[in-house]
């Protein structure tokens, strides 16, 4: 049990010069995309520079965080202010998906019927107000939809099949059984670049026997946005829950003290029902 001190008590780390470097990261991100829009050969290699030293920094960043955490100077308030950053940076990717499903919800039930009821057959002689569109603005090739049932469908059952072994891993780490823990974060690893593969495929056959491109109107570009960014989402996670197995491996967590496993296993569990509304609204509806 923590003392009255240990609970008032509140780390503080001393400067650090890895804010410094992640703003070096991001000018030459930056620069190297201004460069690389007008093409410039420089721009490439500001980019490929950029991104390699926003990865030093991660890694030199958090691996101070791990080395203090395991150190034992993270209490009780550490911990809660931990829990509470976490917290708002899901409510934040919300928000961010909910802007994109937004976007279709308004072009579904509100653009595409106003502009069935206006006279477009001068402009577009084909067009018809159903989802998806077939002919209408932005569409400069015949295409078509992408089916719930294949792919889709085994990615869904492959991302709740994860988010069942992320929490029987946690199981195990609450109960002290290290082999269920490592063995189940290994699992959900494997599941999330499993997805990623399978949605790599998917893309392929979009592209080259659906003709269905970011050119395809409204529904390419959310299709595109959207599942895009989900699976940018799943990457990051499978790569955060990599780490954690990695830490794992090396004998870090016990039932006590393992908020980065935690806050890992959160993030896994939204990027799980953001696909679930992905599936629902579109590829299913």
């Amino acid at each position: 049990m923590e003392s009255v001190a240990d609970q008032d008590r509140y780390f503080v780390p001393p400067p650090s010069r890895w804010p410094a470097v992640g703003a070096v990261a991001l000018f030459c991100i930056g620069l190297g995309a201004a460069f690389a829009v007008n093409g410039m050969l420089l721009g490439k290699l500001s980019l490929g520079l950029g991104f390699l030293i926003l990865v030093f920094m991660l890694v030199g960043w958090f691996g101070d965080v791990i080395r203090e955490s395991r150190l034992g100077v993270y209490l009780g308030r550490e911990d809660m202010s931990f829990r509470w950053g976490m917290g708002w940076f899901i409510f934040s990717e919300v928000m961010f998906f909910g802007a994109f499903f937004g976007v279709l919800f308004w072009v579904r039930t509100v653009s595409v019927p106003l502009l069935g009821s206006l006279d477009y057959k001068m402009l577009y002689p084909d067009f018809e107000a159903s989802w998806p569109l077939s002919t209408g603005p932005g569409i400069s090739q015949a295409y078509q939809a992408m089916e719930a049932w294949g792919l889709p469908a085994l990615n869904t059952l492959i991302l709740l099949s994860s988010g069942a072994t992320v929490t029987w891993a946690h199981w195990g780490l609450l109960q002290g059984k290290r082999g269920q823990l490592k063995l189940g974060l290994l699992l959900t690893v494997l599941l999330g670049f499993t997805f990623l593969t399978l949605q790599m495929h998917e893309y392929g056959h979009a592209f080259s026997v659906l003709h269905l491109t970011l050119g395809s109107g409204a529904y390419g570009m959310t299709f595109y946005m959207l599942t895009g960014f989900h699976g940018l989402h799943v990457l990051l996670g499978s790569i955060i829950l990599l780490v954690v197995w990695l830490r794992s491996l090396n004998g870090h967590f016990d039932a006590s003290q393992h908020f980065a496993f935690e806050a890992a296993s959160w993030y896994w569990h939204f990027v799980d029902v953001v696909w679930l509304l992905l599936f629902i609204f579109v590829y299913w509806l």
